[in-house]
């Protein structure tokens, strides 16, 4: 069981070596729009096993900093953000993210598909990097490319 680690120094909770809940759950559409994104326990015990995947995906983009755009999403930020209604970042179970320092979100899917990291889904956004967590049954390992026509995605099978 993951152990809760808060900062003296200004309160956050850590979740992992380099991922804090705030970064999880930051949503500047909740801001905007004034929702509430705060994840219930268990969003918060699958946030802890999503820092645990994007500690794996750093070390394999060679310790570079990530930044995390979406993780937890509430109901009403996934609704106001236009996502699935079956998306897994209502259960906390999915991050999108881009690692700057390592190449573009293509590079960086590549990289992780070659070093065999374990994933339920891992989709080429364009200008992201989307990742879930492997508890999805037969789709774990499921690699997709989003491709945008007039702002609504589709996807793709494998890497583009």
């Amino acid at each position: 069981m993951a152990t809760v680690k808060q900062s003296s120094s200004n309160g956050e909770i850590q979740l992992s070596p380099h991922f804090y809940l705030s970064e999880l759950t930051v949503s500047d559409k909740a801001v905007r729009m004034g929702l509430n994104n705060t994840p219930d326990p268990i969003a918060v015990a699958n946030l802890f096993k999503m820092a645990a995947l994007m500690e794996e995906v750093r070390k394999v983009l060679g310790n570079r900093p990530i930044s995390t755009s979406s993780g937890y999403r509430s109901p009403a930020v996934n609704k106001a953000v236009g996502g699935s209604r079956t998306s897994d970042h209502l259960s906390g179970s999915a991050c999108d993210f881009i690692c700057p320092g390592y190449g573009s979100p293509l590079e960086i899917c590549r990289a992780l598909v070659k070093a065999g990291v374990k994933f339920g889904q891992l989709i080429e956004e364009g200008s992201w990097v989307h990742i879930s967590l492997p508890n999805r049954g037969e789709k774990n390992g499921e690699v997709l490319t989003a491709r945008f026509v007039k702002g609504k995605a589709t996807y793709v099978r494998g890497l583009r």
